[in-house]
């Protein structure tokens, strides 16, 4: 297709954002126009700055003080969108809707920069844009007005005359208003009083005009507009109208055209678009715009309301009935024809023939309705609902039309307008469009916060809609009740969680319940399948609406009604909510529904106040209302939860003799351990006043306390003894690591784990796999007797079956350990790193997923040892031991045979950065101030290493040589990279305590592998650089999907390529938005070839590491002294502290902030006493609405002594941030 070359000379930025500004690069780009987009920081990543063809940070080119502007507000700045477009020699500027778009200064200002604006002439958005001017020429044109104010009201005795006079209710207006904003409906005198002089001050603050005038209020009335284009020489066309009457808070929700009230009324349309036609002709209007009208329902008489003059939130739906329609390529068209000497579109040109748009009209084909997909909460007043959209997906009819900006991954900030998509139906009647509109608001999926989806469709679905009765009215006392419940009071810990969780591997963590016996029962006592996704709170008691309930039983909440759970001690530590159909709009991840470190569950967290899920449909009997408690499971089946438990344990892997004494293991296994306070579903931390007996002084290469081992997977429930304290490794926690675990919990005791409180005890026994299986048939067949007794029938008889312990194997330099009862460590060769031994437990792996073994479904390999994880209802231990044996002894004899296919991929890096400079300081201010390793990581690099070269000479070594990915796990599939050259492999002691911080694509060394940090996370390996994560949460980019959000696989080859940080942060946005590819390409690693090589360099070899064990002795000396050195410093007692808040004082009771929004007004001092529990502290204003942040019942009567740090208008705040302080 060849392009118009009076649009290809041309370069047009786009002065808004969201789904207008996808929608106007998109036609841009159809034309052959080059684009600029502009943005704030939390739009960095929305589509509509990828797809431009330049993009300008606003903040970047805005003044000291816009700079610390909030994000809205840089969207206003006229003076930063002149610079940038000078900048970037733009030519054109398309303002959108909203921010810039109906300012004639800015206008103006494009004018002046000799760039064509598109949008009607500077005097007129003016004129039009204050309404009470507007209203003046409306009237000279011959249009009938709302009965009101002449002009401007200045007083409140004015407004009181104006409104006697033309009779009440009345609405008051801010002139400069727009979007349903700076609107107040007054019922009587009495509420014109009380707020006209805070519709003045709004308005100030809100449109930097505080001019205000009055209208009488129609409450029943039809809001009607006309669409018309001009070009600028008094030709003037329209194309019908549109109804907007469907309203909330005075702004649109649903609009269609035509209107069926106007198509009910012969003679109507031609009258309201002539009306339109003859005010636009009038003032020569130029581009695209809007006439709206006010229509009584029952007369049909218009009045004219106001005009909009820019492209409206709705112009879809004109373009849906008037085929190849595109507002937006006219208005450009018209833009570049004001600069010709036509100045303006001629009135022959196609597009501004009336003649076409009065033919598609009077033949009604296509009936078009649009719906507004809103982030918000209709059940709690509209009120915004920022956060991550976890799944969006649009159903594709050729019938409809989805103007949207978000995507899965998307994040909704408190900054802007909530709208996320408008959804554009057609059909050939209203009634089948009206029907496909209904279909299609029920199959989107938008699943995250709180939106207006199940709102619109009930909408849609509603008699008085479907009739096409509605007036401006039908919101206000519109009856919706979604299913679902409000997080009044968050207490503890409270996550979504599903069975079995996530069986994945690579360090995605597996989640699920801690407790799957009390999870399992409770679903079941819902009348779900036990794997359903439901609740996991805290140890509590229940009530419902005040009155307390047993656990373990069926309960009915009724609609409105309130369950209360509150904190219970003693014995146990979880309990389990289910609900009937669980939670359908809490999407799955990777799988699995379960809420795990950042991913999942609802926004990837534990549930907070405010929090709505949605939930299947219900139904409740009067019954209900009586006896809330529908079924309770009978006492005997209830587990009793000790202060002190035993729980049976499998042992090994390494449960030996090598790594503690005869007399340390028996005191292991006798030894009573409390459970720690610090546990958390991570894993259990065990304390006692009993030592480890160690076998062995240090862990060889693995590091130097005997804890350490070079390598190992874990599995679920292992016993994992990090220093001197053990931890038991629960749902959350890591799959692989450098420390020894003792033994691990079977899993049919694994339920006991969800329930060990803090200060409880905990004894391990040891039982053989056998026994294992036993324990864990008990447990299902609990599971079957709880389904029966539900359902009223006698439970199933249970069975066991025998099974072959297998302790451990040993095959000529293989050893294979017992890791629990669903898991088997192999071992190759002696702990120390050796390409030839991760060679062959590669080949291992490779060969055992070739031969599809139903049953094992994981591995997790290390340097010289890989984790089988498998089934044991599917493939007993036994069996596997069996596969495994056999799969080793099919290998070739030598690893020379061996050779791999992987790939070549380039990771940019940025060597010696800012973001791990910034986290080594954090460390030595918060944790740590001296040790061998600070102030810098690299400099003790080249130290430890021997290299007298120093920094530089540690940093060309680390890029000379290509890094093979040994392993993927630990966290989040985070890669493990081991140099090629044995001349280039550094070595470095992990820190420790470990750093809180870590960015995200920090990479680290600890002994001889490096890490490439895949998330911002704790983390203890000793910093050189950073590159970009092999993560990405939502699958984006042309590397990823959403099935595989991880980049690396064993025996990929890493080559990192050292760039700037200027550059780095352009290729980190790049990589955040979907948009980065890596360099990759093909490669094998070849054994032979890798000896070959090592052979030829034996000596430099030799001569680097006799330098490299130099270095880290002396190394470790200088770190025994500085270890021993803070230790002391720490063990000095501080004097005992008084909580007190930010500005000192005790802390009392507080008032927080419900939504991360922006401070409007604060309407509380210090002193102050609250006489009411509706007393306004704040007024928060968070996507163009207010929130009123209340006293509330329970500080009635208290002062207030301070409000919250950082607390002022203007400031933004979080959810959870205090507001307030009481005494």
């Amino acid at each position: 297709m060849s392009l118009n070359s009076e649009y290809t000379s041309h370069k047009l930025l786009v002065a808004n954002r969201g789904e207008i500004a996808v929608r106007i690069i998109r036609t841009a780009q159809r034309l052959g126009i080059a684009t600029v987009a502009i943005y704030t920081s939390s739009d960095a990543l929305s589509p509509h700055v990828a797809i431009a063809d330049e993009a300008a940070h606003l903040q970047n080119y805005a003044g000291d003080q816009q700079q610390l502007a909030s994000e809205s507000k840089l969207y206003l700045s006229s003076a930063t969108i002149i610079s940038i477009c000078k900048q970037h020699r733009v030519t054109m500027v398309h303002p959108g809707y909203g921010f810039l778009s109906e300012n004639e200064e800015f206008a103006l200002s494009v004018e002046a920069a000799q760039m064509i604006w598109l949008g009607p002439q500077p005097d007129v958005i003016r004129i039009m844009g204050l309404k009470h001017e507007a209203r003046h020429l409306a009237a000279n044109a011959g249009l009938q007005l709302v009965p009101g104010s002449q002009g401007l009201v200045n007083t409140l005795d004015e407004a009181l005359n104006i409104a006697n006079t033309i009779g009440f209710p009345v609405i008051l207006k801010a002139t400069a208003g727009g979007g349903g904003m700076g609107l107040i409906v007054c019922q009587n005198g009495s509420d014109l009083s009380k707020y006209f002089i805070g519709a003045q001050e709004r308005a100030t603050s809100m449109f930097r005009n505080g001019g205000v005038f009055i209208e009488r209020y129609y409450p029943a009335a039809r809001h009607i507009e006309i669409q018309v284009f001009g070009n600028g020489l008094g030709d003037v066309v329209h194309m019908g109208e549109r109804e907007c009457s469907v309203q909330r808070r005075h702004q649109k929700v649903v609009e269609e055209t035509p209107s069926p009230f106007v198509t009910g009324h012969s003679g109507l349309r031609e009258d309201m678009c002539n009306a339109a036609v003859k005010l636009c002709r009038a003032i020569k209007y130029a581009s695209a715009g809007t006439v709206e009208f006010l229509v009584d329902d029952e007369s049909g008489e218009f009045f004219f309301l106001e005009m909009n003059t820019r492209i409206q939130v709705e112009h879809a739906i004109t373009e849906a009935i008037h085929p190849g329609l595109d507002l937006i390529e006219m208005m450009v068209a018209q833009g570049i024809a004001q600069q010709s000497e036509a100045r303006g579109l001629d009135h022959a040109n196609q597009s501004m023939m009336q003649a076409i748009y009065d033919k598609n009209l009077a033949e009604s084909r296509i009936h078009a309705i649009e719906a507004r997909v809103y982030c918000e909460n209709p059940s709690e007043g509209f009120k915004p609902s920022p956060g991550i959209l976890q799944l969006v997906e649009f159903p594709k009819e050729i019938w409809l039309r989805v103007d949207s900006w978000v995507s899965t991954g998307t994040e909704v900030t408190q900054f802007f307008d909530p709208l996320l998509c408008k959804l554009i139906v057609t059909g050939s009647t209203r009634e089948q469009a009206v029907s496909r509109m209904v279909q299609v608001l029920k199959a989107c999926k938008v699943f995250g916060p709180p939106n207006n989806l199940a709102y619109l469709a009930s909408i849609c679905n509603s008699t008085v809609f479907k009739k096409g009765k509605a007036t401006t009215r039908f919101l206000d006392n519109f009856d919706f009740s979604p299913s679902a419940f409000t997080v009044l009071s968050a207490g503890i810990e409270m996550t979504i969680q599903d069975l079995p969780g996530r069986r994945i591997g690579l360090g995605i963590p597996r989640s699920g319940p801690m407790d799957s016996q009390a999870f399992s029962a409770a679903n079941i006592l819902a009348g779900n399948t036990p794997e359903t996704e439901a609740l996991e709170i805290v140890s509590a008691t229940v009530k419902i609406n005040g009155k307390e309930v047993p656990m373990w039983a069926r309960l009915a909440v009724s609609e409105n009604g309130i369950l209360d759970i509150a904190v219970l001690p003693g014995p146990g530590f979880r309990i389990y909510l289910a609900i009937r159909g669980g939670f359908p709009e809490v999407p799955q991840y990777l799988g699995s529904k379960s809420t795990s470190m950042g991913l999942g569950g609802y926004q990837g967290r534990s549930l907070r106040v405010g929090d709505q899920l949605s939930f299947g449909s219900q139904s409740s009997s009067e019954q209900d209302e009586i006896d809330p408690i529908a079924f309770l499971l009978p006492k005997s089946l209830i587990p009793v939860y000790p202060q002190d438990w035993v729980i049976k344990v499998l042992a090994g892997p390494y449960d030996d003799a090598l790594i503690l004494t005869p007399e340390g293991n028996a005191k292991f296994y006798s030894t009573k351990w409390f459970i720690s306070s610090s546990s958390n579903r991570m894993g259990i931390r065990l304390e006692s006043d009993q030592s480890l007996d160690w076998a062995r002084h240090t862990g060889g290469e693995g590091g130097s306390h005997p804890s350490n081992i070079l390598d190992n997977g874990y599995a679920l429930g292992t016993v994992n003894v990090n220093g001197d304290t053990p931890v038991i490794l629960t749902n959350e926690g890591p799959d692989m690591g450098g420390y020894v675990c003792l033994c691990t919990v079977a899993t049919g005791e694994r339920w006991k784990l969800g329930q060990l409180s803090p200060g409880s005890t905990v004894t391990f026994r040891k039982i053989s796999w056998q026994d294992a299986q036993a324990c864990m048939k008990d447990s299902l067949r609990w599971i079957e007797t709880v389904q029966a007794v539900i359902a009223g029938s006698q439970p199933h008889a249970g069975f066991i079956d025998g099974a072959l312990e297998g302790e451990g194997r040993e095959l000529s330099g293989i050893l294979l350990y017992q890791a629990g009862d669903s898991a088997i460590l192999v071992e190759y060769g002696e702990m120390r790193l050796d390409f030839v031994l991760r060679v062959r437990v590669h080949a291992l792996e490779s060969e055992v997923r070739k031969r599809n073994i139903k049953g094992i479904w994981s591995f997790a390999p290390c340097i010289r040892s890989t984790l089988c994880h498998y089934d044991p209802s599917v493939i007993s231990q036994a069996d596997v031991l069996a596969v495994l044996l056999n799969t080793e002894r099919s290998l070739p004899d030598s690893a020379l045979d061996l050779q791999f296919f992987g790939r070549k991929i380039t990771f940019p890096i940025v060597l010696d950065d800012q973001w791990c400079r910034d986290a080594l300081q954090r460390y030595m201010r918060t944790t740590r101030n001296s040790a061998v390793y600070l102030p810098s990581n690299i400099d003790y690099l080249a130290r430890n290493n021997g290299l007298e070269g120093g920094v530089d000479e540690a940093l060309q070594k680390l890029m000379d040589s290509a890094w093979l990915v040994f392993g993927v796990g630990f966290y989040l599939a985070c890669p493990f990279l081991v140099p090629i050259d044995p001349r280039c492999r550094l070595v470095g002691q992990k820190m420790n305590p470990s750093r809180t911080y870590t960015p995200s694509g920090a990479v680290g060394i600890a002994g001889p592998v490096a890490a490439i940090y895949p998330v911002i996370s704790p983390g203890g390996y000793q910093l050189f650089g950073r590159t970009l994560p092999a993560w990405q949460t939502w699958g984006k980019g042309p590397d990823f999907a959403s099935d595989r959000p991880w980049l690396l696989q064993p025996f990929d080859q890493v080559f990192f390529e050292p760039v700037s940080e200027e550059r780095y942060l352009e290729i980190e946005q790049e990589f955040n938005a979907g948009q980065y590819k890596f360099k990759i390409e093909p490669a094998v690693f070849s054994m032979a070839a890798y000896i070959t090589f090592t052979d030829s360099i034996q000596q430099e070899i030799a001569e680097f590491k006799r330098k490299q064990a130099e270095g880290t002795a002396r190394e470790e000396a200088r770190e025994t002294e500085l270890l021993r050195e803070w230790q002391a410093q720490k063990a000095v007692k501080a004097p005992p502290t008084v909580l007190v808040d930010d500005t000192g004082m005790v802390v009392g009771t507080s008032v927080t902030s419900s939504i991360s929004a922006s401070i409007w007004k604060i309407k509380c001092q210090p002193e102050d006493v609250i006489q009411s529990a509706d007393d306004i502290l704040v007024i928060l204003e968070a996507m163009k609405t207010e929130i009123n942040i209340l006293a509330g019942e329970e500080n009635v009567g208290k002062v207030v002594k301070s409000l919250g740090k950082g607390i002022r208008e203007g400031a933004s705040v979080q959810v959870g941030d205090i507001l307030a302080w009481f005494e």
